[in-house]
């Protein structure tokens, strides 16, 4: 029995200490090794947030530096495109002077080939006259004049007699002489200056700008030489000088002048043109794109109807198609 006794308690103490192993704590140094692998876990992550947040930091100052650069540019741009802006409007300016000037010069040019050609012609047949008549006059002496000369007391303009050439300033060749008033001064009546001169005077006035004086030497030569070729030029650089004083109004009515009085006028289809551009200074749009298109069609290939037609493009109006040759 009591050996017994002695085996349980052996027992007893085995299972005790196996119990004790089981339940008991770890030990201090497992728990030691854990808790410092959990710490260094920990300070790589404070680790890795401070770095992410030291790369944030980095680039929000590289972003502003970046978005403070383009904001410079965009500033230092703007101020560029003002001063070029304003470069091309004087260049424009300028530009539009010189295209006005030489614009002026040329109709200037033109007005005076035309001008020359139309003294040409009434030279070359005012010559064929004189030809036509000094061949009559040698028909009639040939057959008349009795042989060694004149007949006593025949004068100059008795039948039979070749009649004297003019020589009287402003008479044209073959004209008679004719008497008039004492000391040869010209006709009450007559204006005190030619034709020519006048016309030369009011063109070198409207292309120096003196358009008031040009004004009144142009309504001159209307008023005196209705009936002269150059008489419709001067009615157009009327309306020229009212258009380049913006006075539109008046300038349409100039042109309007030159187009119902004067309908072979060189300036036909010109005054046509600027009546439709000054029509568009004055806002009537619908008018303007007409006589534009008018121009287009009554002097397809001209100058003329090219500069309608960009300005019909210009203003987003169609074009008058030419008719077909």
């Amino acid at each position: 029995m009591r050996k017994q006794w002695f085996m349980v308690g052996i027992a007893s103490m085995m299972f005790g200490a196996l119990g004790g192993i089981l339940f008991s704590p770890q030990p201090a140094n497992a728990v030691s090794r854990e808790i410092v692998e959990l710490q260094q876990q920990i300070s790589q992550v404070l680790q890795q947030q401070q770095d992410l947040r030291s790369a944030l930091d980095t680039n929000s100052a590289t972003i502003k530096t970046l978005v403070q650069q383009s904001l410079d540019n965009t500033n230092q741009l703007n101020t560029n495109m003002g001063n070029l802006q304003k470069i091309v409007q004087e260049v424009q300016a300028n530009t539009g002077s010189s295209i006005t000037s030489v614009t002026q010069t040329t109709q200037g040019l033109q007005d005076n080939l035309q001008e020359v050609q139309a003294r040409v012609g009434k030279l070359s047949q005012q010559l064929t006259d004189m030809q036509n008549l000094l061949q009559s006059i040698d028909a009639k002496v040939s057959g008349n004049a009795p042989a060694g000369g004149t007949q006593p007391g025949m004068t100059p303009g008795t039948p039979g007699m070749a009649p004297t050439q003019s020589t009287q300033p402003g008479m044209p060749p073959g004209a008679f002489n004719t008497p008039g008033p004492a000391g040869g001064q010209a006709p009450s009546g007559l204006p005190p200056i030619s034709a020519d001169t006048l016309y030369q005077n009011g063109l070198r006035d409207f292309t120096g700008g003196k358009y008031d004086l040009a004004r009144q030497e142009f309504s001159d030569y209307i008023k005196n030489f209705p009936s002269n070729d150059l008489a419709s030029n001067a009615q157009f650089y009327l309306g020229e000088i009212y258009y380049a004083q913006n006075d539109f109004t008046n300038a349409i009515m100039a042109y309007d002048t030159v187009i119902s009085n004067y309908p072979r006028s060189f300036k036909l289809a010109a005054s046509m043109y600027k009546k439709g551009t000054a029509e568009l200074e004055l806002g009537l749009k619908a008018s303007a794109v007409r006589d534009l298109r008018e121009v287009e069609r009554k002097f397809a290939g001209s100058d003329e109807a090219k500069r309608a037609a960009a300005k019909l493009r210009e203003i987003g109006a169609t074009t008058a198609r030419a008719p077909a040759r």
